[in-house]
């Protein structure tokens, strides 16, 4: 799993190896530069016992430091704006995967922790990808090149040396698993923190009303502390990593004073080597340090890219630009545009069986049913009977577990998603309002939609009166999840975003639920008039807004119990009648059902 994660670290930064490499190099001319300078030192020296001039060996000494300096500075640019890009590239493939996944994988994922994956996480691979692994490059090559020039100075200190290095190496090598356990940990609390949030957030009126802020602050600060032991476990091994570099030199430079003074007395070492030797080793905690960073780096940004390619190895929706298999013989287009004397699709369940969960409770347990094409049919029964399950169907965010669900003759695992729900107009029961303008949330399925069509969807929900009353029209700000408008004018704007589309099929979920009685009664008839020409579906809690519904289908425990009119059911349905007299709908008048 290590190989694989660091394979695809090194997928990300490939795409921009020319500006790597050329970081790398410009890098590692600076401390080529640096690792000049030692040698410089020792020629100066040795120019200062003889009595020769030493300007020449200042003016290289002067020019290594200062174009080692600007090489540095120009390759880590280099680098920091190829990191740029890295992250760049990977928040696009992320936020491009994230819409086009299957629901019932985003149902598996708190959206705090996937908003981490395209943020926190995207920002370690950044680092991983570039300078880290830069940093492993350049550190690797300028220690190797400083122990060659240290070895041709003394074998014998080199030797010492080395000795020290190695070891202290083994114990680094020893923490680095240790550092990825931490980092996975740390990220990980860190998407928790977020999903805590996230929830927090979406529920704030609620949390409010139950003065269950204490609660949620203390449920919060739990993850939140979380997050800092992982980090502070992650902080303290990246501390044993990076001390270690410092532990090397100091040894080492104890180890050299003590030999190196000790030759040097003995006459089998020179006063210039032993500085030239000492300044080496100054020099070697630079890329030591250097080293060390980027490998402790490597394994934070690995456990990043395994969380990231967690996502981007879902498998996303088919849609209308590339099917990977068709099924033989099917279609796979549903008209986009009504044609002259549509009345809409026909619908048509069998045995329909669906689960949430492979190991939970068949919501729908053998479910059958037809409606349309054209009229409307109501869905009712007890909360839970699998009413709002059927509507998730037909849009295809599950794909049915058994039995057959068709619309047009054909099964809906022929359709592509994206092309059968541009004939569809869905109004789910919270009818979500997106922050932004009315007209972007009007236009949201159809961005190109003519004013003349809004115009006439907005007097048709009876929105007309509120847009003339707004400062900026159809241009108003309806603010985060539509905190603007009153709950029953978001369920009409849901309706009228619905209606815009033209579709040949019409789910309304509970779309009435927050209207007067006033206003409800005229949406009423307005759904009475698109059922003229489209397949409208409606689930209703209340039965009063499908009382002259051309067929009510009685759901329970996930089976068709019953279908009929109003009349019908009230006359041969216990449940439904059950239903009706705890709403006061038994004895009254009704209407004829609509054709």
């Amino acid at each position: 799993m290590q190989e694989s994660a660091f394979r695809a670290l090194l997928g990300h930064a490939r795409p921009h190896r020319t500006a790597l490499v050329a970081g790398a190099a410009l890098s590692t001319l600076g401390g080529v530069a640096g690792l000049a300078q030692p040698l410089v030192a020792k020629s100066f020296v040795e120019a200062l016992a003889v009595d020769e001039p030493v300007f020449r060996q200042v003016l290289l000494l002067g020019l290594l430091i200062v174009g080692g300096a600007l090489a540095a500075a120009f390759g880590g640019y280099t680098v920091e704006r190829a990191a740029e890009s890295v992250v760049l590239g990977a928040r696009r493939r992320l936020v491009a995967r994230l819409p086009r996944l299957r629901v019932a994988d985003l149902d598996r994922r708190p959206p705090g922790d996937l908003i981490s994956r395209v943020t926190a996480d995207t920002t370690l691979l950044r680092e991983a990808a570039t300078n880290n692994l830069v940093d492993t490059l350049v550190g690797a090559v300028t220690l190797v090149g400083m122990l060659v020039l240290m070895a041709w100075l003394d074998v014998v200190l080199f030797l010492a040396v080395l000795g020290v290095v190695a070891a202290i190496g083994l114990c680094t090598a020893l923490v680095m698993p240790r550092i990825a356990r931490a980092g996975k940990e740390a990220q990980e609390a860190l998407g928790a923190l977020g999903a805590g949030l996230e929830r927090l957030l979406g529920a704030i009126r609620t949390v409010k009303a139950s003065n269950a802020e204490q609660r949620e602050t203390a449920g919060l600060e739990s993850a939140a502390h979380g997050a800092w032991r992982a980090g502070i476990r992650a902080a303290g091994w990246g501390a044993v990593a990076g001390t270690s570099s410092g532990l090397v030199v100091q040894l080492a430079f104890l180890t050299v004073l003590g030999l190196g003074g000790a030759r040097v007395a003995n006459g089998s070492m020179s006063v210039a080597s032993l500085i030239g030797f000492l300044l080496y080793l100054f020099y070697l905690v630079g890329p030591v340090a250097q080293l060390a960073s980027g490998i402790s780096g490597l394994q934070v940004g690995v456990v990043a890219v395994r969380r990231i390619h967690e996502v981007l190895e879902l498998e996303p929706e088919a849609d209308a630009a590339a099917v990977a298999s068709p099924r033989e013989g099917a279609e796979h287009l549903v008209p986009a545009a009504r044609q002259a004397g549509d009345r809409g699709a026909a619908i048509a369940f069998r045995d329909v069986v669906f689960r949430y969960r492979e190991d939970g409770p068949a919501v729908l347990d053998g479910a059958s049913f037809d409606a349309g094409p054209g009229g409307l049919t109501a869905v009712v029964g007890p909360s839970g009977s699998g009413k709002s399950t059927l509507f998730a169907l037909l849009e295809r965010f599950y794909d049915i577990g058994g039995g057959s669900a068709r619309i047009d003759g054909r099964d809906l695992r022929d359709w592509e998603p994206a092309a059968l729900r541009r004939a569809i107009g869905y109004v789910e029961q919270d009818a979500p309002v997106l922050a932004g303008t009315l007209r972007a949330n009007l236009t949201f399925a159809v961005p190109d939609a003519a004013p003349a069509d809004i115009d006439r969807v907005l007097a048709q929900v009876r929105l007309t009166g509120l847009v003339d009353s707004l400062p900026h029209g159809l241009d108003t700000e309806v603010g985060h999840r539509g905190t603007a408008l009153s709950g029953g004018q978001r369920q009409r704007v849901a309706i009228a975003r619905a209606l815009l589309r033209q579709p040949r099929v019409l789910l309304l979920d509970e779309a009435t639920s927050q209207l007067d009685a006033l206003t409800e009664s005229e949406l009423r008839d307005v759904i009475a008039e698109v059922a003229e020409t489209t397949t409208v579906l409606v689930v209703a809690h209340r039965l009063s807004t499908v009382t002259d519904a051309r067929r009510i289908l009685v759901l329970e425990d996930g089976r068709v119990r019953a279908a009929g009119t109003h009349a019908e059911l009230l006359r041969d349905d216990d449940l439904y009648r059950r239903l009706a007299a705890t709403q006061m709908l038994a004895a009254s008048s009704l209407a004829d059902p609509v054709p």
